[in-house]
């Protein structure tokens, strides 16, 4: 009955997902694991921004996309170890969306360092509740050439050997 309970996130977990997975919840830790290491117990979540972009990938095809976009700082505790509480968090992300309006099928995209290191983009790929904390596992979000991603394009038609350059990337 407490054994944790794990969801493997689609690559694109939007705002709707995330929170429904987390408000069973509220009362537990929220901890993230990240890049091999897991977050200090002081994190602080220093901006959330709702976000919309207009796009032209390499190979001329329009995009547009929501986004929310959570800036973490990694952070050692000052005064107590624990951590922030899913409630918490959830009603930091409730405040931000009666001032800004986050759209709930936005794709969450989680922005963290720690002082002194360069900011890393990384996507939630699992979320696993135990009977004291639900983890947040972040996958690297890397580059990628998105035609090429989507199949819609040979490799030779963007940016593989062959590109020429008034195909793309010029």
């Amino acid at each position: 009955m407490n054994a944790p309970v794990t969801t493997m996130m689609q690559p694109d977990c939007t705002l709707n997902q995330l929170r429904a997975r987390l408000e069973p919840h509220a009362a537990l830790s929220l901890v993230l694991d990240y890049a091999g290491r897991t977050i200090q117990p002081g994190y602080h979540v220093t901006e959330i921004k709702a976000a919309h972009f207009a796009a032209l990938d390499c190979g001329g095809n329009p995009d547009q996309w929501s986004e929310t976009i959570l800036q973490v700082e990694d952070l050692p505790a000052l005064e107590s170890n624990n951590y922030m509480s899913v409630g918490k968090f959830l009603a930091i992300l409730s405040r931000v969306d009666k001032a800004l309006t986050m759209p709930p099928s936005s794709r969450v995209t989680i922005e963290i360092s720690r002082p002194g290191e360069a900011m890393q983009i990384f996507d939630i790929a699992r979320v696993e509740s135990a009977p004291d904390r639900v983890t947040l596992t972040l996958a690297m979000r890397p580059a990628i050439c998105k035609p090429r991603h989507r199949g819609g394009q040979p490799e030779t038609a963007c940016c593989g050997p062959q590109a020429q350059s008034s195909a793309c990337c010029a």
